[in-house]
């Protein structure tokens, strides 16, 4: 699996967020217009901007300005929405439901997918209100949201 650093651009022309993209050999050698396609979902659901200015955002392949090829110009984590940070949001999740559950023993994986599945689902619902809500969109937008995940 190839990772390349993809910029997320607003209407302004200015760096919103780098991410650190990385596409399975799945589907044969990825081109640049699937690492940004990739982002700007990662963008959607990393809620880099307001819901209305979600259709003004583009994506480019990052340029590095000398040295090593780091993300530059903005505070959000590097790992918003990618693998890692999915990770460890899900870590988190789990580990606080195991402690609301008193710190039971031999419960990790039920935890683990609760709190993974917790997340999906408000992901989704992100996603289905920065479309306006529409009826029937939800079913749409879960998928969107598991395929996400599973990439």
């Amino acid at each position: 699996m190839a990772e390349r650093l993809v910029d997320v651009v607003d209407s302004n022309g200015r760096v919103v967020h780098t991410y650190p993209v990385t596409l399975g050999n799945s589907r044969g050698e990825a081109s640049d217009a699937d690492y940004q396609a990739k982002a700007l979902e990662a963008a959607g659901h990393g809620l880099l901007v307001p819901d209305d200015e979600l259709a003004g955002l583009t994506a480019r392949m990052h340029r590095s300005r000398g040295g090593q090829l780091q993300p530059y110009g903005d505070e959000t984590s590097s790992d918003s929405e990618t693998r890692l940070g999915l990770e460890q949001a899900v870590r988190e999740r789990a580990h606080a439901l195991w402690e609301q559950e008193g710190r039971p023993e031999g419960r990790a994986e039920d935890h683990w997918h609760r709190a993974h599945d917790q997340h999906i689902r408000e992901r989704a619902y992100v996603l289905w209100q920065q479309e306006g809500s529409p009826e029937g969109g939800a079913e749409t937008d879960w998928d969107r949201t598991r395929d996400f995940e599973a990439e």
